[in-house]
């Protein structure tokens, strides 16, 4: 029982040692990155952009289509 404790220990100590060192490494090549990189260009400003118009009003025989539509629709899905 005293061996796999100390198994279990070793291991876990070996984990954490391990990750700390990616820690570390991961930062020092982030810092590295950032110096050498270049420069994000500037980003313009955003200029307003123009309310879209009105919609174009749909013609009769398709507004009284979609109607018959919706009326089957729900008269086939009632609950």
């Amino acid at each position: 029982m005293s061996q796999a404790i100390d198994l279990m220990v070793a291991g876990m100590g070996f984990v954490f040692v391990f990750l700390v060192i990616l820690v570390f490494a991961t930062l020092l090549m982030s810092k590295i990155i950032g110096r050498f990189a270049p420069p994000e260009p500037a980003t313009p400003a955003r200029t307003p952009r123009a309310k879209a118009s009105a919609p174009a009003p749909v013609d009769p025989d398709t507004a009284e289509a979609i109607k018959q539509a919706i009326a089957q629709y729900r008269s086939r899905h009632k609950k």
